[in-house]
């Protein structure tokens, strides 16, 4: 249960960057707690729109006036100290908070439960949340996204378990003290913050370290590792870990899998005994470990298999997490917010078990130049996996070009044939690419962080119109 005598002292909130994933998913546990919320963005959204028919002031554009009327400031990473409705709190004296200390604040009270990783939390956290909604503990969640069931991103539920996906990227995740701690991964990546590789590592064990409440307990995946290291060194300090995956090594074993027609097929195994059989709805053998992952976490919170189980069974996914928006001409067109050399080859693997004899074509849109320059090659490899790809120019919106970090030179270093890579610096020409490149029984995918997601309805309307 959120504690909204705690939230309520916040008086009027108004909340900077309220159309972004996570900060969209705290202004509605706030609204659900009956705190008076407002809030600004960039532009407008469908999140924005979901917000205002909640009774959320929600504005396009940053003010100083916005922040006129309020007691609480919330911002988000983005927002930076230069903005005016941040200065104009500053200057007032109103309590502000940053996201990750909002975020705190409405899990407080409740058994939290905390998702990190460098890839894969979104997906384990909804597929937890959905796990546990069907043993009927109604959950609080904050996801980064909207689960296919609910349509939403965020609620304020009526049990006492709160599951949140904990972002690494600025060291939000830090801000936390869960009952429980998922770590699916950790990989290179967000050195615009932590500068080095070391540095992550010791964030995530630092995160591991938040989880020291009596029956607190952290699940870890050992196929990983990096997290097999962690692993290790939580046990040697007598730390309740419990680990998951593949390898023999792991607490909870996943055998005997193997793709399906829509998913991975597998057993969990724990000790040698069977503890669950799962068939997903969703491709991919790092779904199959996501998965397991959520099961683990749902028994150690005293749940039993067999709901937990029918839970994950059910569950259809997240957005723009294998996102199918439709189909056209014979041609499936999926969305995906891969943007990590490692996740794009995740999905185009997972992509490839379930087109069958057709062919993948994909349209990537790199986030960030540090990344971009980070992963040059390691992007063009993973790129190539697929059958014909579109690059567009990288999404970096006010960012300062570096040399060489260009969507063309990773066009460069896709490892296919000349006619099979284009490097497609015109928006509003990508959809036409794709569609012309588009056989029956082939599947189109759009990857990124960026807005490239919007262009996959666009190419179902020009299969359509050829079909």
């Amino acid at each position: 249960m959120i504690p909204a005598e705690d939230i309520r002292e916040l008086g009027r909130v108004h909340v900077i960057g309220i159309g972004g994933a996570g900060m969209s998913g705290i202004a509605r546990i706030l609204v659900a707690a009956g705190v008076p919320v407002s809030g600004s963005d960039a532009k407008d959204s469908r999140r924005m729109e979901a917000l205002r028919a909640l009774g959320v002031s929600a504005y396009v554009g940053h003010d100083a006036t916005h922040v006129s009327d309020v007691d609480t400031v919330v911002y988000s990473t983005a927002i930076p100290a230069a903005n005016p409705e941040r200065q104009a709190a500053e200057e007032a004296g109103l309590r502000i908070l940053n996201r990750a200390q909002a975020l705190a604040l409405v899990m407080h009270g409740s058994r939290g439960v905390a998702v990190a990783g460098t890839h894969g939390k979104t997906t384990t956290t909804s597929m937890l949340t959905v796990a546990l909604q069907r043993c009927g503990a109604d959950p609080s969640f904050a996801i980064g996204s909207e689960l296919a069931e609910a349509g939403s991103n965020a609620h304020a539920g009526t049990g006492d378990i709160f599951v949140a996906e904990a972002d690494e990227s600025d060291g939000a995740f830090l801000a936390l003290s869960p009952l429980a701690s998922i770590i699916t991964n950790i990989e290179s990546d967000h050195l615009n913050h932590w500068g080095t590789f070391d540095a992550i590592r010791e964030a995530f064990d630092a995160f591991a370290d938040l989880t020291t409440d009596a029956g607190g307990f952290v699940v870890a995946c050992a196929d990983d590792p990096v997290a097999a290291e962690l692993i290790d060194r939580l046990r040697q300090s007598g730390r309740d870990v419990r680990s998951y995956g593949t390898t023999r090594a792991a607490d909870f074993r996943i055998c005997r899998a193997a793709p399906g027609d829509r998913g991975w097929h597998f057993d969990v195994e724990h000790q040698g005994t069977q503890v669950a059989s799962l068939a997903l709805q969703i491709p991919g053998v790092h779904n199959a470990r996501n998965a397991t992952a959520a099961l683990v976490t749902g028994l150690g919170l005293g749940f039993d298999a067999a709901p937990l189980t029918a839970g994950l069974r059910a569950f259809t996914g997240a957005r723009r997490r294998f996102d199918l928006k439709g189909e056209a001409g014979g041609v499936r067109v999926v969305d995906d917010y891969a943007h990590h050399p490692t996740e794009i080859e995740a999905t185009l693997r997972a992509a490839r078990e379930v087109v069958g004899g057709g062919r993948l074509i994909v349209a990537f849109q790199a986030h960030h130049y540090y990344r971009t320059a980070m992963f040059i090659t390691e992007f063009g490899a993973a790129l190539g996996l697929a059958d014909e790809v579109v690059v567009l120019e990288v999404y970096a919106p006010g960012e300062t070009p570096i040399p060489g970090a260009s969507g063309q030179t990773m066009a460069r270093n896709v490892p296919l044939a000349p006619e099979c890579v284009v490097f497609e610096p015109r928006w509003s020409a990508v959809a036409g690419q794709l569609a012309s490149r588009a056989r029956p029984g082939d599947m189109v995918l759009t990857l990124g962080a960026g807005d490239i997601g919007m262009i996959g309805m666009e190419v179902l309307e020009l299969l359509s119109e050829r079909a």
